[in-house]
């Protein structure tokens, strides 16, 4: 592995791992993208305003505006969980009374209906209070467990009792339970904020992700844990039935090798580094934690897998841009990603491929915020196989088979949002949509605002795409795994958590593996906890002797809050050889201010790169 492995990424060979051969790219498939239905749309939230005339089943409406998340499929094939938001309910002691603000349902992905007429059921309206103490709010990431009964949503476990989509399945049979991680050494308190969770194929463990708040500027790590049901607990809070986190590990070991180290006056990048940013989740079969971590090449942001048992590195997406969300079909062989390729949303500071990941110690937060537009992303869903992009292969576009009229599956003001998830048959896939909506457009912006073509001018949709030539795939359950993962650091409760390794102020050298090398100056900022700026001039580098950069680029990190910062950057970079190119700012250099919670771009100066005559210049301030 090493840079050996690194080479072979840039060439355009992604590795699956060291004893793999790479398989031929596939060819495009027939697919066939349709929108899901959803309870109608009340005129407001006013109370009432769910009349019968609008639903005649009295079984609720939902907000024009509001987030409508899917999930992922029951393992009937034939339904997906999801969480909407219901408003215009009628007010106590009305029946319908029950269909009130975020809840968790369930919708038939066949055509077909519910006995009272209803493509869709709510799983929560009507949860006595007594079943659902001290839970929290049903509306981030519905995940079913592959019994069909339980669906992990936000931080709460809801039991159904029976199978979701049966009449067994009642208000009154279901639990929702809240899930705790234990985090003070004594077992006191509510436990840790925890956040990203994504149920493990065995059914037994979670991953999940916790910010940390102590540095200079907030970090996140990824986490494994058993998942515990706790009826009766003697500490902690909340005392009431639960489900404790339990042998938990942090997916980070500061005592392994960092992507980018320093050996005297060399810096030495390792490509093999364990890098977990942010945990998404793992492999159909189980044997790998997907996330985002640490570049490969400057300014890209891509997905990698890491074996739990194993700590074997893959990279999975490499395509200028930024990918995050990501599902692993059941068998290990596909992966659908959430991406901005083919927008160039983040083309002007990625496009110029081979420059190795040296400014990224200042400029990650930049690079891997840019992607939005506000609350507007620029996702569209890519179907990938397991070895990810290479050469000239990144996948296929799932809707792209539309004309991009107002309201087709491929129009590009409808922007994919969360978590797209595989059916266990792999013959479907369901994702969610958001509609661009003010201030993403309209005032100043030259953007339009679209008009919404969805029922009762919904701002969301849900969309199953039918992979119609692929055959149904049965596989074995996923048998548990090891609460163990060797290459992590077991979690002790109120131990602090690390503080990330970089190198240390000072002038280095970085070798091409060809030809070539890079001068380094790193600055740390005065308190010596983070690096404050990175200058490089590069001499005619090349790992792969087909691609040499040359030129000098200089990034510098303002901190304004732990979440809001500054980024400077000076520019002047050429590429030569295979793919000509440039990477260049205004005299005046690239100014952007970004807040990782807003996500809005405001920027002073130019950042331009231009690739094989194509150029890509940065997109309009937020307005």
């Amino acid at each position: 592995m090493g840079i050996s492995y690194f080479i072979a990424a840039l060439i355009g060979t992604t590795l699956c791992t060291s004893a793999e051969k790479i398989p031929q790219s596939p060819s495009p498939e027939p697919i066939k993208v349709v929108e899901l239905p959803l309870p109608p749309v009340a005129p407001s939230d006013s109370p009432g305003a769910c009349t019968p005339k609008i639903n005649p089943h009295l079984t609720g409406c939902i907000d024009r505006t509001s987030e409508q998340r899917s999930g992922n499929f029951l393992p009937d094939n034939n339904h997906i969980v999801a969480t909407v938001n219901f408003t215009g309910a009628p007010a106590h002691p009305d029946p319908a009374s029950i269909f009130s603000g975020p809840q968790l349902i369930i919708i038939r992905t066949n055509g077909t209906t519910f006995p009272n007429g209803d493509p869709w059921k709510c799983i929560t309206c009507g949860v006595p209070a007594s079943n659902k103490k001290c839970s929290t709010t049903q509306a981030d990431y519905p995940q079913a467990f592959k019994d069909g009964k339980r669906v992990l949503v936000g931080n709460n476990i809801v039991d159904g009792g029976a199978y979701l989509a049966s009449s067994a399945c009642t208000p009154n049979s279901t639990h929702i339970y809240p899930i705790r991680w234990n985090t003070k050494a004594d077992g006191t308190g509510s436990g840790g904020d925890i956040r990203e969770l994504r149920i493990h194929p065995d059914n037994v463990h979670l991953g999940f992700n916790a910010f940390e708040y102590g540095g200079p500027s907030v970090d996140q790590f990824g986490y494994f844990a058993r998942l515990s049901f706790n009826p009766n607990p003697a500490s902690g809070e909340p005392r009431t039935p639960r489900y404790d986190l339990v042998n938990v590990t942090r997916l980070y070991n500061p005592k392994l090798p960092p992507p980018i180290g320093a050996d005297g006056e060399n810096l030495v990048l390792n490509f093999s580094a364990i890098t977990v940013g942010e945990l998404r989740g793992f492999t159909g079969r189980g044997d790998e934690a997907i996330y985002v971590g640490s570049s490969w090449e400057s300014d890209n942001i891509d997905l990698f897998a890491v074996g739990l048992a194993t700590g074997a590195v893959r990279r999975i997406t490499e395509h200028p841009g930024y990918a995050d969300p990501i599902d692993v079909s059941q068998d290990n062989q596909w992966n659908v990603v959430l991406d901005t390729r083919g927008t160039n949303r983040t083309m002007f500071m990625d496009a110029m491929r081979h420059i190795p990941p040296l400014t990224d110690l200042v400029t990650v937060t930049a690079a891997s915020s840019i992607r939005n537009n506000g609350k507007r992303r620029f996702f569209q869903p890519w179907l990938l196989d397991r070895a990810g992009d290479r050469g000239t292969y990144f996948g296929q576009q799932i809707n792209a088979d539309g004309d991009g009229s107002p309201g087709s599956v491929n129009d590009p003001m409808w922007n994919a949002m969360a978590d797209p998830r595989w059916s266990w048959d792999q013959t479907k896939i369901a994702y969610y949509q958001a509609l661009t909506v003010p201030p993403a457009c309209g005032g100043v912006n030259p953007l339009p605002c679209p008009t919404s073509t969805a029922p009762g001018g919904r701002t969301y949709r849900i969309m199953l795409a039918h992979l119609t030539s692929r055959e149904p795939v049965e596989l074995q359950p996923v048998e548990p795994v090891s609460d163990v993962v060797p290459w992590g650091t077991s979690y002790v409760p109120g131990s602090p958590a690390p503080a990330r390794y970089f190198p240390p102020g000072g002038q280095y050298t970085l070798k091409g593996s060809h030809s070539g090398r890079v001068i380094v100056n790193i600055r740390e900022n005065s308190s010596k906890t983070a690096v404050q700026s990175v200058a490089v001039k590069y001499f005619n580098y090349s790992n792969d002797g087909v691609n040499y950069i040359d030129g000098n680029e200089n990034a510098t990190l303002t901190s304004i809050s732990k979440t809001d910062s500054v980024t400077n950057i000076f520019a002047n970079l050429t590429s030569s050889g295979e793919s000509p190119g440039r990477k260049y700012t205004s005299p005046d250099g690239f100014h952007l201010r970004m807040d990782i919670m807003t996500n809005m771009f405001e920027a002073n100066g130019t950042l331009t790169t231009t690739v094989n005559g194509s150029t890509y210049e940065q997109p309009r301030n937020f307005t």
